[in-house]
């Protein structure tokens, strides 16, 4: 063949003989020595002139039609395809005539519902000299027992068994559903058994979970307004109908939500420490909500993001304690307690559900990795947990303290809960918040916006400020940056 004319093999080299052949014949055919439609010799002749095997020939020449070089056809030989890949590959003038007006991707609805949602803002944490985040829901990781953690992972990494490094345990693995019981039972007054605890990959595993054992597409949904974005995200994935609920000093407005959506799915609710806002379900309204879940036949999903954290007093009981129709499905979150890297979290469903939620999660995935559920196991059995927790409600009471006292010369309305980690600093009447957070960027703070939170108009804007992740020094800079900002918004 006088492709070959110039060129010789060579077998001592490292790349295999059917390689070179390839290379040289795709370079061919690539730069029209080999037209479109040209015939090859047949691999036995080639082979004979080139002093190969045929089946080396044959490598070379499967592996050009596995890539749309060559195209073989019965009793007539094997030719160079009409069409070659860079063809499809190099953009015509018809393609490129498309691509100017614009390329239209085909989402799905609950996608686009999605990407036009607000979420939460990642934060700029750890603070830098450049950005001082007054963070919106991150713990006080520079208080975690690193050295307590460090050993349990260290000697549970080294001894683990074979057996660890097989597929997770679907509902997760069994001393921690038995730890998270026993210590929800006690602090939180919630009914259940290990049997009802799923471990999930925090907030946004539980929440997608359930949306997708419960909810159908076009399923009404009540949530709080304001109220966490990224949970109303996760029900719009499952293509929920969202129903905005207003809050207010009693948590979410129960009336208003029948009103809207009487025979709503499900009711999606952060009772302990209403997100943002701070307020408690008052006891009327938890009534009044869990008889509306057992006459509409609908199911309340109960968010227990921080409800560890309370300063004044013991925490309240959660919601689910009080429900007697096995209507209220229960999650909670480590991300908050002890650190948001960790990503576990936990679901408590009712007993009838239970193999429901097993297939869901054994079609979606095999379990979370075994090791840190391990060690959790141990530092919730050993209680190092509770000890964590309450040295953290005094940190956190301090820090809240300190911003308030930094705070107090800011021309802002603050409104602190004794209970999570932020509080809000409303606005006067006719302020953006939302330009008022820009400004703040522009100085080197980052906060949050209660409207970017809302749903609906808010009726006054406000910002969320976040004390848990910083220190007393951190918060003052803080403040003295967010004073600066807000000084030039009010001028």
């Amino acid at each position: 063949m006088t492709l070959f004319r110039n060129t010789k093999l060579k077998p001592e080299i490292a790349v295999p003989l059917y390689q070179q052949i390839y290379d040289h014949l795709r370079i061919a055919i690539v730069e029209g020595q080999l037209r479109q439609g040209a015939k090859l010799p047949s691999t036995r002749a080639l082979a004979d002139e080139l002093g190969v095997s045929r089946n080396t020939i044959l490598n070379a020449y499967d592996q050009l039609a596995a890539e749309g070089y060559l195209e073989h056809i019965v009793r007539k030989g094997t030719f160079v395809t009409q069409f070659l890949p860079e063809d499809f590959m190099a953009p015509s003038q018809s393609v490129s005539r498309i691509e100017h007006v614009g390329r239209s991707h085909r989402l799905s609805k609950r996608t686009d519902a999605v990407l036009s949602a607000p979420r939460m803002p990642v934060p700029s944490y750890p603070p830098t000299k450049e950005i001082i985040a007054l963070p919106v829901g991150i713990p006080a990781l520079d208080a975690f027992p690193f050295d307590v953690w460090a050993k349990l992972m260290s000697r549970h990494a080294h001894g683990l068994h074979p057996s660890a490094l097989n597929y997770a345990q679907l509902v997760g693995y069994r001393p921690l559903r038995e730890a998270i019981a026993e210590h929800v039972i006690v602090t939180r007054h919630v009914n259940c058994t290990p049997e009802q605890v799923f471990i999930v990959a925090g907030t946004q595993g539980a929440l997608h979970l359930t949306a997708q054992v419960l909810l159908n597409p076009g399923d009404s949904v009540w949530v709080e307004d304001p109220g966490y974005p990224n949970a109303r995200n996760a029900l719009l994935a499952a293509g929920a109908r969202l129903v905005s609920v207003p809050v207010d000093g009693e948590g979410i407005m129960v009336d208003t939500g029948i009103a809207r959506a009487p025979r709503a799915r499900m009711a999606y609710v952060t009772p302990s420490h209403q997100f943002p806002l701070g307020m408690t379900l008052s006891l009327k309204r938890r009534f009044a909500i869990l008889d509306w879940a057992k006459r509409a036949n609908a199911y309340i999903l109960e968010d227990d993001y921080d409800g560890e954290y309370r300063f004044d007093g013991h925490p309240l009981a959660a919601l689910q304690g009080l429900d007697n129709h096995d209507s209220v499905i229960y999650m909670g979150t480590f991300s908050k307690v002890l650190f948001p890297a960790l990503r576990l979290g936990y679901l408590i469903v009712p007993t009838a559900l239970i193999d429901a939620f097993l297939a869901m999660r054994c079609s979606i995935g095999v379990g979370l990795p075994r090791l840190e559920q391990t060690v959790l196991a141990e530092f919730i059995a050993d209680g190092h947990f509770t000890r964590h927790i309450r040295r953290m409600r005094t940190l956190y009471a301090e820090r809240r303290s300190a911003l308030l006292d930094a705070a107090s010369d800011l021309p802002l309305e603050l409104e602190a809960p004794h209970t999570g980690l932020h509080l809000i600093g409303w606005l006067a009447a006719g302020v953006n918040d939302r330009a008022a957070a820009k400004c703040a960027a522009e100085h080197g703070v980052d906060v949050v916006p209660v409207s970017k939170l809302a749903i609906e108009a808010m009726p006054r804007g406000g910002l969320v400020l976040g004390y848990g992740a910083v220190n007393q020094q951190e918060i003052e800079e803080g403040v003295r940056r967010l004073s600066a900002a807000l000084r030039a918004v009010y001028e």
